[in-house]
């Protein structure tokens, strides 16, 4: 756990220096007919070749790529002047087998956890209702228009990160999907969950270069909500309009601007003391709209993080302090305990940092950066300032 992520990463312990020397000698070799090399420099255990490719960019790249590996390092390139420096890290990729079992452990616990979400929690369907009156575990099938539609939209969430990956040949683990079934308090009765946390990939290897890192960071909201968007268009349809009971909004939910705008189109302006009774199916779609907000935060290595880094390298930690300080300010201004809690755990777990692409140089295309300005502003589109009134 960071404790504080405004603190740089230590640089690694310093091997012995005969080995080290060793090392550069043997690097310098490896490099000196891709970069024709002016200057040499050790840090710590980083070796930094500076000079003129004779190579083309793409193809000096592969090429260091497969020299370097055998010795446990891994190459990075920058722009430095009016040349190029490679440093080498030692930071190899680590193969690891594919966790099938643990992944597919999850995914079922998960199955499990949002059914009980779904019938616990969610009503509006009269075909599903029905299955309420079974005995266990038939009644569970009453959570199906819920869970179906969430595991929907989460799983294709987590795969299109998964396929871009594998497209640009980065190391990738197996999605895996976080489990959290509702829980039974003696004193409170059964606390309300959305029977998960969501699901992650871990990238076991930097991105190539940032439209590839723009690429795969993109690919997983842009997918999630190809799914999402139906199914709230779909379960708004199945929604009806009911007097207010209370403080709830959207099916006991906040409004954000697109869930506003979509209810607008279905049912026109609500009279005073009118609110949404929804199908579960929009119910999951808006937890898959929040979910979706929440990775597009523009912070550390979230999506939003990612695709920040890749429209500006530079501004990225700088975006995402200002990010986090609005999230404090939004937790005053609305009186929310929930900007609060994405504060702290962006503070304490996810920090402000993020790993650069093995070759820094290429540049951000047109057409993505046009996308990428669309994805941050989806994150305003998307969070609702009140996600859950209290």
């Amino acid at each position: 756990m960071r404790l504080w992520p405004f603190r740089r990463r230590a640089t690694p312990a310093l091997p012995p220096s005969a080995q080290l020397i060793e090392l550069e000698e043997r690097l310098h070799h490896a490099v000196e007919d891709v970069l024709a090399v002016r200057e040499r420099q050790l840090r710590g255990p980083v070796v930094v070749f500076r000079g003129d490719l004779r190579v083309p960019r793409e193809r000096a790249l592969d090429m260091l790529l497969l020299r370097f590996t055998p010795f446990g390092y891994t190459p990075f390139l920058r722009a430095d002047g009016g040349g190029v420096s490679v440093q080498a890290w030692p930071l190899a990729e680590v193969a690891q087998r594919p966790r099938h079992l643990r992944a597919l452990t999850l995914f079922g616990l998960t199955v499990v956890s949002t059914f009980l979400a779904g019938a616990f929690f969610f009503v509006g369907s009269e075909t599903f209702d029905a299955y309420r009156a079974l005995r266990f575990p038939g009644w569970l099938v009453s959570g199906a228009p819920f869970a179906l539609t969430l595991l929907g939209i989460l799983g294709v969430h987590e795969l299109g990160h998964y396929f871009t990956a594998r497209h640009y040949r980065a190391s990738v683990s197996l999605p895996y999907f976080l489990p959290l079934p509702p829980i039974w308090v003696p004193t409170v009765g059964m606390l309300f969950t959305f029977g998960t946390l969501g699901a992650v990939i871990r990238m076991r290897s930097p991105a190539r270069d940032r439209n590839s890192l723009f690429d795969i960071a993109a690919a997983g909201p842009l997918a999630g909500l190809l799914v999402a968007i139906p199914a709230l268009i779909l379960g708004l349809t199945w929604s009806r309009v009911v007097p207010a009971t209370g403080d709830a909004s959207f099916g006991g939910f906040g409004y954000s601007m697109l869930t506003r705008l979509f209810v607008y189109l279905r049912f026109g302006p609500l009279s005073d003391g009118a609110v949404v009774a929804t199908h579960p199916m929009a119910d999951a779609a808006w937890v898959g709209c929040f979910v979706t907000a929440l990775n597009l935060i523009p912070v550390g290595q979230l999506d939003g993080g990612r695709i920040a880094y890749a429209l500006s390298a530079g501004r990225h930690r700088m975006v995402g302090v200002t990010t986090w300080v609005v999230l404090l300010a939004m937790g005053a201004l609305t009186g929310s305990l929930h900007w609060f809690t994405w504060a702290a755990l962006i503070f304490f777990l996810i920090g402000f940092d993020h790993t650069p692409p093995l070759d820094a140089m290429t540049p951000l295309t047109p057409g993505r950066r046009l996308i990428g300005v669309g994805c941050l502003a989806l994150f305003v589109l998307l969070m609702p300032p009140m996600p859950i009134p209290m």
